[in-house]
């Protein structure tokens, strides 16, 4: 029963562990999106466009 006990413990602090990993990634940016906002501008065309047909149709 000691062993359960032992591995219940253990495993939380290796959640708490990953879950501090985890934070400091995501404050540090590790996740920030850098491809998107070079790819939107080459959409930004067609997206004006689509919006511009949308609004000559229903007028």
């Amino acid at each position: 029963m000691s062993v359960i006990y032992l591995l219940i413990s253990i495993s939380i602090f290796v959640a708490i562990g990953f879950f501090i990993a985890f934070v400091f990634a995501v404050k540090s940016g590790q996740y920030d999106d850098d491809y998107t906002p070079s790819v939107r501008m080459l959409f930004d065309d067609e997206l004006i466009k689509s919006k511009k047909e949308k609004s000559t149709t229903k007028g």
